[in-house]
């Protein structure tokens, strides 16, 4: 690939001058993110690379080109086939919905190319088992996969990951997670492509619940093993938007409506393969709740709790400590030794959303570079997309305990 002939110098540091081309499918709410995370990384990092925003690619040849101007791609397709055809993109950012992932990011690695891919990785699970063997097989021609998992890569959670690492929880025991938005509340709320299975593949529980079921792998260091779920969908039927349907609500047109067919909130009970009881909540139902991302982890020796409300922050409990003056206490995650921070701030100046995504673009030009196994990997995509039907299937018979291949 282009990048690799420019950067094998002797010393085998990359010079400055070299670069790795994105294209990117997708324009909307992830696309915007994306751009920011790719246009930023390099001003704020010290990169071995330096990413440049090639093309940027949508079906709406208007739509496309208006956003190429906003986030400062050079150039814009209306083909993803021709996106992935340029010589000037090595690596192809997959921010189109879940029906759309396994066909491009398959035909992207074919091609040679390097791939991102938003969660959740796919669909369903066959599609994903396909994913991880294109990306397996582009492995050994050293091609990257990796999967948009952005929340591990909150400087907080990176943290709270090193610590239960490190044993300070000692053995774990309970995992508590709970992601609440309330953006579908309102029943003429229109309907979107998050709103169709045959397009979003399930509802909350794909769009909310695979971040927290792969924060709770992450965090934990191991996989759920069975899952017991409940779902429900309070709004049948909503109003078609007026115009192109969106990923997130806009205007309705006020006379067809069309049929829900995913999940509005799913819950579910798991254990892990350690023993370990974990629990989740994932619903687009909650009143007042906007962005409501809450993780605890319990374990032996103490707990670690987090709010993506409060993202610079940890709040951690050491129970050896004598009982008079233990409790839990704040860790403000914003030292030059906390990950990511280096590059940022003066301490006490926190980071927000955004930043997740240019620690994301960091991290997988650094995996490129460097020759370093991708994480989260395709893999790591598939086993959450086991989890996400295990819950469906024990969802559908009545919340009988599923079990989950790993």
């Amino acid at each position: 690939m282009a990048l690799r002939e420019e950067t094998e110098q002797e010393t085998g540091t990359p010079p400055p001058t070299a670069t790795l081309g994105v294209g990117m499918v997708g324009y909307a709410f992830m696309g915007a993110a994306h751009s920011q995370g790719w246009r930023t990384a390099g001003h704020v990092f010290d990169m071995p690379v330096r990413p440049v925003l090639a093309a940027i690619c949508g079906r709406d040849r208007t739509a496309v080109e208006a956003a190429a101007a906003r986030h400062g791609w050079a150039a814009a397709e209306t083909d993803w086939r021709a996106l992935i055809a340029r010589d000037d993109v090595q690596l192809v950012d997959i921010c189109t919905p879940g029906d759309s992932h396994a066909e491009i990011a398959i035909a992207a690695l074919e091609a040679g190319k390097h791939v991102l891919c938003e969660k959740p990785l796919a669909n369903t699970v066959a599609e994903a088992e396909a994913m991880a063997q294109a990306a397996e097989r582009a492995a050994a021609r050293g091609q990257v996969a990796i999967v948009g998992f952005n929340y591990r890569k909150v400087p907080a959670l990176t943290h709270a990951r090193a610590m239960i690492e490190e044993g300070r929880l000692g053995r774990l025991r309970h995992v508590r997670a709970t992601y609440l938005q309330d953006w579908l509340v309102d029943p003429e709320s229109p309907l979107t492509w998050r709103l169709e299975r045959e397009r979003a593949g399930s509802g909350a529980l794909g769009d909310l619940g695979a971040h927290i079921v792969d924060l709770a792998q992450y965090l934990a260091g191991e996989p759920l093993v069975g899952v017991s779920a409940v779902s429900e969908t309070f709004v049948r039927e909503r109003p078609v938007p007026a115009g192109a349907a969106a990923g997130l609500p806009g205007a309705a047109d006020g006379t067809a409506r069309g049929a829900v067919t995913v999940d509005d909130a799913t819950l579910f009970t798991g254990r892990l393969a350690s023993g370990a009881l974990a629990s989740f909540e994932a619903t687009r139902m909650a009143a007042g709740r906007k962005n409501a991302l809450r993780l605890e982890i319990n374990g032996e020796r103490g707990s670690i709790a987090f709010d993506l409300e409060r993202l610079n922050e940890l709040s951690f409990h050491d129970h050896t400590e004598p009982p008079t003056s233990a409790g839990f206490r704040r860790i403000l995650v914003t030292e030059p030794q906390h990950p990511y921070l280096e590059a940022w701030w003066p301490p006490g100046h926190g980071l927000g959303y955004e930043h997740t995504f240019v620690h994301q673009a960091r991290d997988v030009v650094r995996t490129i570079v460097e020759g370093r196994a991708p994480v989260p990997s395709f893999a790591d995509g598939l086993q959450v997309q086991r989890v996400l039907a295990a819950v469906e299937e024990s969802a559908a018979k009545n919340s009988v305990h599923t079990p989950v291949p790993f």
